[in-house]
C-alpha cells in the first residue's frame, strides 16, 4: 500500500542539472542520473488517490501510481514491467514529454506541487537498462502477414514493435541515413543522447523488426510496389512542414532560416563529433551551414523548437540571443479561471536552455527583417502587440509608437509546423492532406485508401511524443485486426481522442 503521508513528508524536488558553464561546452544531456534516495522519496509522494487523474492526463494511460509505489519499495524490475505495459519507449517520453500527467496530478490542486512523474519514469528505464531488465521479447510463430511502416519516429517505431511482437513481419522505411525520425536529428543531444535510440533499436531488431534507411518511399520505392509486397501500410512520416512568414518584408535575406534548417545540421555535427571521438580513423566532420558562432541571434517562437534552437546557439558560441514570443508573458502558476485543474495550464515554462543565457521578449511581433545593404539581415524591426481570439481566430493589433530594432545576424523561425510535407508518396497512394496539412483517419485508423493507415503527427499535426506513441500503438491494434491477427493489441486512443479540456 502506498504511503498515505508521503506527500506531507517530502516536497517536490528534481535532481540538479549539470552546471551551465560545463554543459554548454558539450552536447551531453543536461540532467545526470538521479540518486536512488531522491527518486524513492519523490515516488513516495504519490498517494495512489482514489481517482488517479494522471491516467487521463496521459494518452497512453500509464499506470503511474502502480510504478510509483514499486519504485518506493525498490522493486525496479516490477516497475519497468508496469511501465512497459503501456509505454514502449519510456526513455523517450521521460526525456522529451512535457508531462501532461503532472498537470493532472491530484497533488496539483489549488497550487500544490505535483509528483515528479516524468523524472521517476526516466529513472525506472535508466535502471532497467543498467540492470539488464530490457531484453528482446519472445515473439509468437510468424503470422505470414507483412506490414510496411513508413517513417521511424516514435509513432512508427511503437507500431512496428507492437506488430512484430504479434508475429507479423514488419519493415520500417526511413528516408534519412539513420532510424529515429525527428528524435534522431531534430532533437539535440542535450535533451536526448542518441545512445538511448540505438539500444532500443537493438532490442527491436532482435525481435524481428527490419529497418531500411536512406529509402525515400515514393521516390526510391514506389507506393505501388510497397503495397504489392505488404498486406498493410502505416504512414508515420511526421509533420515536418515548417511554418514560414513569406509576407514579412526582408524574409528573403541571407541569415533568415527555418528552425529545422539550423537544428538538423547542428545535430548531425554533434553525432559526427561523438562518432569521431570513438573512432581514430573517422573522416572530416560535416560542415555546419548555419552557425551561430559570434553572431547576434534572434529566435522567433516560444515553444520546444525555439528552446532547442536556443540551446544549440549557446553551444555554438552566439554573441547574444533574443527569443521573441507573440503572446504576453504567461503567469508563473495556473490560472484556475482560465485553465482549471486537471487541464494543461498556460504558464511560463522555463527550459534548461533559458538558464544558459539569452533574453526573452514577450508580446512582440516582427515587422521587418532589415537589410544591411548587401542582402544580409542585420536587424529585426519589432513592435509590441496585443493578441486576442475572436470566433476561434487570432487577432493581432500593433501598439502604435512601439517600434524598435534588435541586432540580428541570424534569425531562426520556430513558429510551428503546417502539417506533413507534400511528397510523391501521398500522390501515388491517392491520399490527400486536409486543410491543416495532416492526413485524416477513419475510426479504424485507415486513410481514405483501404489498407493504408496513418498515425502520429502525420495524422494529429505537430504534437507531443506521448501522443505519437499512443497513436502508434492504437494504429498497430487496428492493423492487427485488419490482417486477421489473433486476439487484440492495446489501443489507448482513437483517431478523435483529444487532450483534457475544460467546458466553457
Amino acid at each position: 500500500m502506498p504511503d498515505p503521508q508521503g506527500f506531507l513528508r517530502y516536497g517536490r524536488q528534481l535532481p540538479s542539472r549539470r552546471p551551465v558553464p560545463v554543459r554548454i561546452q558539450d552536447w551531453r544531456e543536461v540532467y545526470p542520473v538521479a540518486g536512488d534516495a531522491l527518486i524513492r522519496e519523490q515516488a513516495t509522494r504519490c498517494m495512489d488517490c482514489g481517482i488517479p487523474f494522471c491516467h487521463d492526463g496521459c494518452p497512453l494511460g500509464n499506470r503511474i501510481p502502480d510504478w510509483n509505489d514499486l519504485v518506493r519499495t525498490g522493486s525496479w524490475a516490477a516497475a519497468i514491467e508496469a511501465l512497459h505495459a503501456t509505454n514502449n519507449f519510456p526513455e523517450f517520453t521521460g526525456r522529451l514529454c512535457p508531462a501532461p500527467c503532472e498537470a493532472a496530478c491530484v497533488l496539483g490542486i489549488a497550487g500544490g506541487e505535483a509528483v515528479t512523474i516524468k523524472q521517476v519514469e526516466v529513472e525506472i528505464i535508466n535502471r532497467a537498462f543498467d540492470y539488464g531488465f530490457v531484453t528482446p521479447q519472445a515473439v509468437p510463430p510468424p503470422s505470414g502477414k507483412r506490414i510496411a511502416v513508413v517513417g521511424s519516429g516514435p509513432a512508427g517505431l511503437a507500431a512496428a514493435q507492437q506488430l512484430a511482437r504479434a508475429g507479423h513481419e514488419v519493415t520500417v522505411y526511413e528516408r534519412d541515413d539513420a532510424i529515429g525520425g525527428l528524435m534522431r536529428y531534430g532533437i539535440p543531444d542535450f535533451k536526448l543522447e542518441k545512445q538511448h535510440i540505438d539500444r532500443r533499436l537493438e532490442q527491436m531488431a532482435a525481435e524481428g523488426v527490419q529497418f531500411r534507411t536512406s529509402v525515400n518511399v515514393g521516390v526510391d520505392v514506389t507506393a505501388a510496389s510497397l503495397r504489392e509486397g505488404h498486406d498493410a501500410v502505416l504512414l508515420a512520416c511526421g509533420a515536418l512542414a515548417g511554418r514560414d512568414t513569406p509576407e514579412t518584408p526582408g524574409r528573403q535575406l541571407r541569415g533568415v532560416h527555418l528552425a529545422m534548417d539550423h537544428l538538423v545540421p547542428a545535430n548531425r555535427f554533434a553525432a559526427a563529433t561523438a562518432a569521431a571521438g570513438n573512432d581514430s580513423a573517422a573522416g572530416p566532420l560535416p560542415r555546419v551551414p548555419i552557425d551561430a558562432a559570434g553572431k547576434h541571434v534572434v529566435i522567433i517562437g516560444g515553444g520546444d523548437t525555439a528552446a532547442d534552437c536556443l540551446g544549440v546557439a549557446h553551444r555554438q558560441g552566439a554573441a547574444g540571443i533574443n527569443q521573441l514570443d507573440i503572446y504576453p508573458e504567461p503567469p508563473s502558476s495556473r490560472d484556475e479561471e482560465r485553465d482549471p485543474w486537471p487541464v494543461w495550464p498556460w504558464i511560463l515554462r522555463n527550459y534548461p536552455a533559458h538558464e544558459e543565457g539569452g533574453s526573452r521578449v514577450f508580446a512582440v511581433a516582427v515587422r521587418e527583417f532589415v537589410d544591411d545593404g548587401t542582402g544580409q539581415v542585420r536587424a529585426v524591426r519589432i513592435s509590441e502587440v496585443q493578441v486576442e481570439k475572436r470566433d476561434g481566430q487570432r487577432i493581432m493589433t500593433y501598439v502604435p509608437g512601439s517600434d524598435r530594432e534588435l541586432p540580428a545576424d541570424l534569425v531562426l523561425l520556430a513558429i510551428g509546423f503546417d502539417g506533413t510535407e507534400e511528397q510523391p508518396l501521398l500522390d501515388q497512394l491517392g491520399v490527400a492532406r486536409n486543410k491543416r496539412g495532416a492526413v485524416d483517419a477513419r475510426p479504424d485508423w485507415q486513410t481514405d485508401v483501404d489498407g493504408v493507415f496513418v498515425a502520429g503527427d502525420m495524422h494529429r499535426g505537430a504534437s507531443l511524443i506521448v501522443w505519437a506513441i499512443a497513436e502508434g500503438r492504437a494504429a498497430a491494434a487496428a492493423i492487427h485486426r485488419y490482417v486477421g491477427g489473433a486476439g487484440d493489441l492495446p489501443s489507448p486512443v482513437t483517431p478523435s481522442t483529444q487532450p483534457l479540456t475544460a467546458a466553457r
